[in-house]
């Protein structure tokens, strides 16, 4: 029985973040789909008692996430999504959806698929009506195509990176959306200005927490806060797909089209004319240069990211270079000092050593079952010094003379300082500790002594021309000369109900 008095909204959505440069592949049952009510038991806001459970009929269809990977195979994403329409028919049967969150990242990828979220859009859409109001909260590090922008009625993004404010963008999407589900039929649906910004940067040059990031998202709120004007956004784009749609997009959404359409090319004009400006969020190198700079440093920890190989970029996360790079350095086995790793996938490396329990010497051969191109699998003889086995993953210890080597069952980042103590290590007091990641996420930030960015290869490589895209719109910036370019010609207004 559904209640006259509070708005249906059905949430559903496939959320990645997906390199076209890795080989790995991310599957459905990868993306762990949550159904019915374990969709809404994912975020406090909707659940029961939460600030938003009483201001809807909430409906779980399906949601699948992963931390970022590879491209989802197209049987999958087909799967995947037959099964949120069906859901969403089943719905709609009972009584018209009068609003959707479509809970997405914006930059997953499907092979032989340009666009996925734009896609998904288009059939949800076609199932729900033109009626219903969709909203989306999306990563910063997702991509707006001209399709999901036209589809989408509500969008709205992170405001930091690292993002320690997704949790509450994912509740603003869902708060908007019941905000615009107050007002009367015929004023609920807002203009959205949209403005392509022919740039493609990686997040580690692109943080708020540095400048030119800083200040170019200190100017949403404001234009958030006028009259006239809903939310605002800059989604910075993903540069490790190589698809039509990556790039920088702005949009400003309100029920003053004019206003909307002037602040979006002011603020996209903005982002245009300090382009140059954006610099790596740490000190870089090569892996060469990096880790003799840890190893001369008396600060403690030392952190280096490795960072083309970032699990939760894209990366395969299995890479072997740094690790055979770091097992072999004459430079750090004459300084006495020792290293971290965290570190390597592999499945049958983690239950070689689980059988062979703590205590035990074993010598393995781990890594670059997915990704082998820059490297091939790594020997690795040690002790095993810790087996701890989790819920859906495994991870062993393996101490080597001057390395203690993360390998797991399952790829998995290491952000936190508990990743490391429940394994029985200390990263505050280690010399060096190396972890596959880009900017460091807060934890690890403040507690390094020193850091810096590994400049190494993978999917995720952070030398954009190394890798080559063939298919980005161009000219883009860094990869072309953009002299003469005009940065807000792309730009489209998509009216609302009102045009202030």
């Amino acid at each position: 029985m559904t209640d006259p008095a509070r708005p249906r909204v059905a949430v559903c959505g496939i959320s990645l973040e997906a390199s076209t440069f890795s080989p790995a592949l991310t599957t459905a049952a990868m993306l762990s789909p949550r159904r019915g009510r374990e969709v809404l038991d994912a975020w406090d806001f909707w659940r029961e008692g939460g600030s938003l459970t009483d201001r809807a009929e909430w409906i779980g269809v399906l949601q699948a996430r992963n931390i970022a990977g590879g491209a989802i195979p197209a049987e999958d994403y087909a799967a995947l999504k037959a099964e949120i329409l069906a859901g969403l028919v089943a719905a709609t049967s009972e009584a018209p959806l009068d609003g959707l969150v479509l809970d997405i990242h914006g930059a997953a990828s499907v092979v032989g698929l340009d666009d996925m979220e734009g896609d998904l859009a288009l059939a949800v859409r076609a199932v729900v009506g033109a009626d219903c109001l969709i909203s989306s909260g999306m990563d910063l590090h997702g991509n707006v195509s001209h399709t999901l922008a036209a589809t989408v009625d509500l969008l709205t993004t992170y405001r930091t990176a690292p993002h320690v404010d997704w949790q509450e963008t994912k509740e603003r999407a869902a708060r908007n959306l019941l905000d615009r589900l107050a007002l009367p039929r015929g004023r609920r649906r807002p203009a959205k200005a949209w403005v392509p910004v022919p740039i493609l940067l990686p997040g580690e040059m692109t943080s708020t927490r540095q400048e030119p990031a800083t200040s170019l998202y200190a100017r949403v709120p404001e234009i958030e806060a006028l009259d006239g004007i809903l939310d605002a956004g800059i989604w910075i784009g993903y540069p490790w797909a190589d698809e039509p749609r990556n790039c920088a997009v702005v949009m400003v959404v309100g029920d003053d089209a004019e206003l909307a359409r002037t602040e979006a090319a002011a603020l996209a004009g903005e982002l245009w004319a300090r382009r140059e400006e954006f610099g790596f969020v740490a000190p870089t190198g090569s892996f060469e240069e990096v880790l003799a700079a840890a190893v001369e440093s008396p600060a403690a920890p030392y952190f280096v990211s490795d960072s083309g190989d970032n699990p939760t970029a894209g990366g395969a996360g299995d890479v072997t270079w740094t690790l055979a790079e770091l097992l072999a350095s004459p430079a750090l086995a004459a300084s006495g000092k020792r290293a971290i790793y965290a570190s390597v996938p592999d499945a049958a490396g983690a239950l070689a050593a689980q059988e062979a329990g703590v205590g035990a010497d074993v010598r393995l051969r781990v890594g670059a079952r997915v990704d082998d191109r820059p490297a091939p699998p790594v020997e690795l003889s040690g002790r095993v010094v810790a087996v701890v086995p989790g819920e859906d993953n495994l991870e062993v210890v393996v101490r080597t003379p001057h390395v203690d080597v993360v390998v797991t069952r399952r790829r998995r980042p290491y952000h936190l300082e508990s990743d490391f103590t429940r394994l029985g290590l200390d990263p505050r007091r280690a010399d060096i500790v190396v972890v596959k990641i880009g900017y460091l996420e807060p934890e690890l930030f403040d507690m390094a002594a020193d850091w810096m960015l590994a400049l190494t290869p993978g999917g995720v490589d952070q030398d954009l021309a190394r890798l080559g895209h063939r298919r980005v719109r161009r000219p883009m910036f860094p990869l072309d000369d953009v002299s003469g370019v005009d940065p807000l010609a792309g730009a489209a207004l998509f009216p609302g109900d009102t045009t202030g």
